[in-house]
């Protein structure tokens, strides 16, 4: 086995993936003694930790169909020349994380071109939401996929997907952070409620979701009295949601920096939540929430004919049933979303049977193991091994 230090390529595209690849850089030195050194994409997570992204993560970290197609020239130009900086550099390991349009362009290059380099998916697509063809698709050009949801290995493997190994969410590592102690849960059953605003990390969702997130705001205080709202801000959008939320008529604080989301998660006994990763971090740390959603007209009449998942909120799909309330397009009236944020509010029916179905999750997504990111390290780690050894024996 060679003792020289480990070339680790990492892809990251989203705000989400820059953390996981800033905990996968922190897993693997202490797995390989030779050492560890980085290269590729990331965000600021990834560059405290000494990597010097090529470009910035937010250029291919694009949501909408629009959007996308605006940007089309110069996410093209990025894939050309990350091909190219792997060509003629390779890695001993190539890890691709989340930003499946963007990665799935450059592995399926590199697969090509340079089919001795390993590569390493982290965070499964949606395959089990929509066109689930994408499994056997990576099949031919992802060595291992990491997965994130315990149901996500049995989806690949009868799809016909790459190798797939739950290693856990991220979640896991934070429970400490998110779970209320005897003072923490005090203040969550205290008065004037606190209550959780999270309008989403994209700035189309943020602007698309002001408009009902204000006014929903508004009818859940008018109906209850006092309320306190409380905003964390995702940090390069901060400018933004301030502008955004001087117009509400009910203006939420706005909370800077992990430790105040930490401790409003910690104390908050209800969120309003746009739909995505953070649905899941709100019902991990205990709290009953209300989910909102909405895309543009193209991107709704899209996802219409092709999803099949029976909820866009990830931890109903993990409990398998539609505990918490989602309402998507035009079924997010303000009355609706508000009629259900008001009740989880409250002492009613409604809030303890989420409360209960919540509260099986821990053994769901079995946070009693290793961390994740320690678990992805070590695939990551066995799949340059399998074909470091396969090229010394065919050499």
């Amino acid at each position: 086995m060679t003792r020289k230090p480990l070339d680790i390529f990492i892809l990251a595209g989203e705000e989400s993936g820059d953390q996981l690849g800033a905990h996968l850089m922190d897993a693997l030195p202490a797995m390989h003694p030779a050492g560890v050194s980085f290269r590729g994409v990331g965000g600021p997570r990834m560059e405290q930790r000494g990597l010097s992204s090529r470009f910035p993560m937010s250029d291919i970290a694009l949501f909408g169909i629009t959007s996308i197609i605006a940007h089309i020239p110069k996410i093209l130009r990025h894939v050309r020349e990350t091909v190219q900086a792997l060509v003629d550099n390779p890695p001993d390991v190539l890890v691709l994380i989340d930003c499946p349009g963007f990665n799935r362009r450059v592995g399926r290059q590199i697969r090509k071109l340079r089919p001795d380099i390993p590569i390493v998916f982290y965070v499964s697509p949606t395959v089990w939401a929509w066109r689930p063809n994408r499994a056997a698709e990576m099949r031919p050009y992802v060595d291992h996929l990491l997965a994130l949801l315990p149901f996500e290995p049995e989806v690949h493997r009868r799809l016909d997907g790459p190798p797939t190994t739950y290693v856990g969410h991220p979640i896991s590592e934070r429970l400490a952070d998110i779970r209320p102690s005897a003072a923490d849960q005090a203040r969550r059953d205290g008065t004037p409620p606190r209550v959780l605003v999270l309008p989403g990390s994209r700035r189309l969702e943020i602007e698309r979701l002001s408009p009902l997130f204000a006014d929903v705001l508004a009818k859940v205080e008018a109906q209850r009295g006092p309320i306190e709202w409380v905003l964390p801000a995702v940090p390069h959008h901060r400018a933004l949601i301030e502008r955004l939320v001087s117009r509400w008529p009910v203006k939420p604080v706005i909370l800077d920096g992990e430790a105040a989301k930490f401790e409003a998660f910690r104390t908050s006994r209800a969120a309003l939540s746009c739909s995505g990763t953070v649905t899941l971090e709100v019902a991990v740390a205990g709290v009953p929430q209300v989910v909102a959603y909405r895309t543009g007209w193209l991107e709704a009449q899209i996802a219409r004919r092709l999803i099949t998942a029976e909820s866009a909120v990830l931890a109903n799909l993990v409990i398998g049933e539609k505990v918490i309330p989602e309402f998507l397009q035009e079924y997010g009236t303000v009355e609706a979303v508000a009629g259900a944020l008001s009740e989880v509010i409250g002492d009613t029916p409604a809030r303890a049977r989420q409360v209960e179905a919540i509260g099986t999750l821990d053994a769901l997504m079995d946070f009693s193991g290793e961390d994740p990111s320690i678990k992805a390290a070590r695939v990551v780690l066995d799949t340059w091994r399998i074909r470091f050894d396969a090229r010394k024996r065919s050499a």
